[in-house]
Order: structure tokens, then C-alpha cells, then sequence
């Protein structure tokens, strides 16, 4: 209203609003008819909104309770915990820009050579030299044995980020240990038996103990 009032033209008021000069000559006659009310949207057709939008994202941004046995919400989970459709929870989603689904991790570095040690790591997947061996080292590997058998007790370096209306859960891509135990279960398939053992809790040795030859 305010470019047709400066004498502007409906094609150019239309061209650099990216829209049609019908929409533009829509909008003038309502308002020229009903004055700032008529630059109100009419009521809708259909049945109106009985689920607020708002109340579904604030109870996905919040934890799920102990008993679902989960971290995070998927939609039919929801549904089911508010009593509505799970369609109508991707809709709310969506409307937010909420990803429950999705984590992301970040960590802010203060090493001043940072960029040219990532440059070196990712040009040797970009464009790895000719007859080159390329040996890498698992600092954590060398002191556990049987690291992928244990169960860890881990703490992110940062705390968390939540997740928030636009924005994904975030977490930083490294962590502290404090302390591994190790479990074993076995079972048999003929009498469904499972046969467990769990190693005592043990904690992870002083990183800078020297390694033997």
C-alpha cells in the first residue's frame, strides 16, 4: 500500500514484490473498500485448528518421560503420548522447523594451526598421494583393550546444546571418560537362556603414563 501510494505502478509494485499484478490490484481494492481491515485475512474455509501447534513443539523439545525407554521424540511416540495423530505432530514440526531426529556436534578449537591440520587430514581423502601409507593412531585404543566390548562412562568436553525451534540438538564431538566396565551376554537360541557376565569397574589410565616400546 505504501509503494501505490507513492504513485508507484502495479506491474513494477508486483515485479519487485516477486508476485502477480492480480494479487497487487486484490490487496489495493481491499484496502481502498475497508481500510486497514481490509488487509486482514479472511477466515478460512474448512474445520479450524483444534490442536495448538505450539503445545506440541514445547513437549518435543522436552525430554520424553523415563518409561518410553528413549532420548528423543519420534512422531508417532508423540501422537501417542498427547492422544492425537502423528500426522498432525510432523505438520506442528514442520511448522517450527523441529528436527528431533537430527544431532549435530561442534567444538571450538584455540589451536592457531587448526586450519592447516584439518587441510593436511582432508586432502588426504580428497586427493591422496600416489604410494603413500598413512598410519593413524587411536590414543584411546592403546591404553583399553577390548574397547569396543566395554560399556563407557562418558561426559561431553561442553555442555549440550538442546535442541530449539530452527535449530538441531547440538554436542561436541569429543569427551572425557570416566571409567569403562565390560559386558558379556550370551544366548541360547533352543531355550532363549542368557548367560551374562559384567567385569568390574575399572578407570582409564593417566594418559600421560608413558607407553612401553
Amino acid at each position: 500500500m505504501l509503494a501505490a501510494a507513492d504513485g508507484e505502478a502495479n506491474e513494477r509494485i508486483a515485479q519487485r514484490l516477486e508476485t502477480s499484478r492480480a494479487t497487487v490490484l486484490k490487496w489495493r481494492g481491499r484496502y481502498q473498500a475497508k481500510g486497514l481491515a481490509g488487509l486482514v485475512d479472511d477466515p478460512r474455509s474448512g474445520r479450524p485448528r483444534s490442536v495448538d501447534h505450539a503445545k506440541v513443539v514445547s513437549v518435543t523439545l522436552a525430554p520424553p518421560p523415563k518409561k518410553y525407554g528413549v532420548t528423543h521424540w519420534s512422531t508417532r511416540l508423540l501422537a501417542r503420548h498427547l492422544g492425537i495423530g502423528n500426522k498432525t505432530v510432523a505438520t506442528a514440526w514442520r511448522e517450527y522447523g523441529v528436527q528431533p531426529w537430527r544431532v549435530e556436534t561442534f567444538k571450538f578449537s584455540t589451536d592457531p594451526e587448526l586450519v592447516g591440520k584439518v587441510t593436511d587430514v582432508v586432502g588426504l581423502y580428497l586427493s591422496p598421494p600416489e604410494n603413500a601409507i598413512v598410519l593413524c593412531v587411536d590414543w584411546g585404543s592403546l591404553h583399553v583393550v577390548g574397547e569396543k566390548s566395554q560399556i563407557q562412562a562418558l561426559d561431553r568436553t561442553a555442555p549440550m546444546l538442546p535442541m530449539q525451534p530452527g535449530l538441531t540438538e547440538r554436542r561436541t564431538h569429543d569427551y572425557r571418560r570416566h571409567g569403562t566396565s565390560t559386558l558379556f551376554a550370551a544366548l541360547e537360541i533352543a531355550t532363549g537362556k542368557v548367560t551374562a557376565a559384567c567385569k568390574h569397574r575399572h578407570r582409564h589410565p593417566d594418559p600421560s603414563a608413558q607407553l612401553p616400546d
